[in-house]
């Protein structure tokens, strides 16, 4: 409705006090979330990366749906994509654009259109003066200038996918799933999961999206590409397919923008076959481009990949049971000693120990409750104001 904000800021006193957030060790840790459940929005832990503890979250922000989650490169704002259908009156999602407190609590700043239904996904330029956001239903994505003062304007560019073979029996209907830049900055790379293509595109200094020659890599029909995890080199893209729970490795020429197909490999152990109710969920390279870790809904793990550093082709590892069920989103230390993922149908978050020399996962057994939890995103410390 017009006029309703999707989001508001957490005002109760002692919410953030001693037994929670705590004082300034550590770094924080920020969960997007559906709100159809005990969630009420964006929540926020401190992690103490000496020792694996996560402490108890808190309400930063009320939300509604903010399933994905993202901060400035700066530390002094967070942005969150309102996974909605209608926002003041237009059929599309919304951005949230937050400030983080010294505390950790989070303070609304304003919001804007993302011009398509159901926004699902949101990055950042490495400058942070460009928001990247997918659209799901809509099937499109857009960018969203950011201000100075860490405020979001209208879109800058905005592309709407169009259905393939519309007058055949079983049209392909567009699903953006995701967006990122690679490491140059000069190209963003969208997962299109309804198309199976992963487009490529320029980003122009002022925001804009332009079609690159050629426009898309193909990914095998029915395959449904959601996330692409960007190797740090900028010369391999891993792609994570949610509907064939299977994983493309391209190699990428970052001064042509092009994409050549290298491998694909299952994210399912050897002999298990993809079953009702089983598909791919988040894809993520480690810091250090040595491993590559993806999540397995239905099955219920996270598959632990070697990366070639040479060919960037990837070997299997480890598949790591869950101890919670429907494991969606996760996220990876800045240092690469830790992972924490989150059950998105157990209302959990759990903590996993990673071994920099192999990759291999270890469920240290601690976990807190979180409602829905759809992604993660560490913050060293807020920025000083």
């Amino acid at each position: 409705m017009r006029g309703v904000h999707l989001a508001g800021l957490v005002l109760a006193a002692g919410l953030l006090g001693a037994g929670t957030l705590g004082a300034s060790e550590g770094m924080l840790v920020y969960f997007g979330t559906y709100t159809n459940g005990p969630s009420k929005g964006i929540y926020v832990s401190r992690f103490d990366p000496a020792t694996g503890t996560l402490g108890e979250p808190v309400l930063a922000a009320e939300s509604v749906n903010p399933s994905w989650v993202a901060v400035h490169p700066s530390g002094r704002f967070l942005y969150a994509v309102n996974e909605v259908a209608d926002f003041e009156g237009e059929k599309a999602g919304a951005a949230s654009a937050f400030a983080i407190e010294a505390d950790g609590r989070l303070r609304l700043l304003n919001q804007t259109s993302t011009r398509g239904t159901g926004p699902c996904y949101a990055s950042l330029d490495r400058a942070g003066k460009h928001l990247l956001v997918a659209n799901y239903g809509g099937g499109s994505v857009a960018v969203l200038p950011i201000s100075a003062d860490g405020r979001l304007g209208p879109s800058s560019a905005f592309v709407q996918h169009e259905t393939v073979g519309a007058e055949s029996p079983k049209p392909k209907r567009p699903h953006g799933h995701s967006i990122d830049l690679e490491p140059g900055g000069r190209f963003a790379l969208v997962a299109d999961l309804g198309l199976d293509r992963v487009y490529v595109y320029r980003l122009t200094p002022e925001g804009g999206l332009v079609p690159h020659d050629p426009p898309f890599a193909a990914i095998e029909p029915g395959s449904g590409p959601r996330h692409v995890a960007i190797h740090p080199s900028g010369r391999f893209v891993h792609v994570l397919n949610e509907t064939a729970m299977t994983l493309d490795t391209f190699r990428f020429d970052a001064a042509k923008g092009t994409l050549e197909h290298r491998q694909k490999v299952s994210s399912l152990p050897e002999g298990v076959s993809v079953a009702q109710g089983f598909s791919g969920a988040e894809v993520l390279v480690h810091p250090s481009g040595r491993f590559v870790y993806a999540s397995n809904r239905g099955h219920d793990t996270i598959a632990v990949f070697a990366v070639d550093p040479d060919q960037g082709t990837v070997k299997p590892v480890q598949h790591v049971a869950m101890a919670g069920k429907t494991p969606r989103g996760f996220g990876i230390d800045p240092k690469g000693g830790w992972l924490i993922a989150g059950n998105q149908r157990s209302d959990t978050v759990s903590v996993f120990r990673i071994d920099t020399k192999t990759g291999r996962l270890t469920d240290t057994g601690r976990s807190v409750a979180v409602g829905a939890p759809v992604s993660v995103a560490f913050l060293a410390s807020p920025a000083a104001k």
